[in-house]
């Protein structure tokens, strides 16, 4: 492909908006206080508006019968009113120092995973942040379930919180962002968000390029070529591209890194942020309801489960919930 056209194409599959409409799944544990935080400092880079939702099973009163007595009078469950989650959701914000952040509390009856992509559709949300666990019973926010519906079905980039994510408020910052790059649309548009991400918390950004092909095995002997020439074409190949995909970014002041790896890329992705001590790992998701569609889409699941930092996937354009 043509350099210049391959610039355009960067560009369009790059663009991203601004996240105007923030939206932060709260169920009052304390991770899930965590990732108000965070998502208070990104509402504060975009002055954004951020909306903190509660999902119970119900919040009118139901009717119980006492079991084995159907002529005994009905009874009353009453669960907490609209007003007092709403109240709680509010507490909760100041706690996670949003006290002067344009916000909102919400709170909704039904499934979790889905009114949270309602809520995201509902509201026009440009990011959704949420903890990968949390309370137990109806409000667990627990990877596998709510958390990975949520990744594979909300039309918006989704930052998930893991448990070994800052306790504390104030450190919610993102001063080191490893951005997983493959040619994906999705990790294409993550670039373009790591940038603007790091221009605006004042960060420095290492691009990751992973090479999965050969890493794990030595083709057998009647191959007629060098594993060694191969593998260090395919590296330089690489970092070549991933340099020309820098260079058309906006400048980052603290400074951009490219990175080649070979390997399986969800491990390559953890070792590099292990080793930079990453605040935050952007990358592609793709596809929804369904496998990922390419080896970086492939590993977002194992790098969410198992990073020690926030992760923020970006889908690719034009996905609807």
């Amino acid at each position: 492909m043509h350099k210049a056209a391959q610039r355009t194409r960067h560009r369009e599959q790059g663009a991203v908006a601004a996240p105007k409409r923030i939206l932060c799944p709260v169920d009052f544990s304390e991770l899930s206080t965590r990732a108000l935080a965070y998502a208070g400092t990104i509402a504060k880079w975009y002055r954004s508006e951020l909306t903190a939702l509660h999902v119970a099973p119900a919040l009118e009163p139901v009717e119980v019968l006492r079991a084995g007595e159907l002529f005994d009078p009905v009874r009353f469950a009453s669960p907490r009113t609209r007003e007092q989650v709403e109240r709680q959701l509010r507490e909760a914000m100041h706690d996670a120092g949003l006290a002067a952040t344009r916000a909102r509390a919400v709170a909704e009856a039904g499934d979790p995973s889905e009114v949270i992509v309602e809520q995201s559709v509902k509201t026009k949300a440009g990011l959704v942040v949420m903890a990968t666990h949390g309370r137990s019973g109806w409000n667990r926010l627990m990877l596998g379930s709510v958390a990975e519906k949520v990744l594979r079905t909300a039309p918006c980039p989704v930052l998930t919180v893991p448990p070994h994510a800052p306790p504390s408020p104030a450190r919610a910052a993102m001063k080191t962002i490893l951005c997983a790059v493959d040619e994906s649309p999705a990790a294409l548009r993550g670039v373009r968000l790591a940038v603007d991400f790091a221009r605006r918390a004042k960060a420095s950004v290492t691009f990751l390029r992973v090479v999965e092909w050969l890493a794990e095995e030595e083709p057998r002997e009647i191959a007629h070529f060098s594993v060694p020439e191969i593998r260090g074409y395919l590296i330089r190949d690489a970092k070549e591209r991933l340099k020309e995909l820098i260079a058309q970014q906006p400048r980052i002041a603290r400074g951009a890194v490219a990175t080649v790896a070979m390997g399986r890329a969800y491990r390559e992705i953890l070792r590099i942020a292990s080793e930079i001590g990453a605040d935050l790992i952007v990358m592609g998701a793709q596809g929804r309801g369904g496998p990922p569609l390419t080896p970086l889409g492939s590993a977002t699941q194992q790098v969410v489960r198992a990073a020690s930092c926030p992760v923020l996937t970006v889908n690719a354009p034009g996905r609807r919930a």
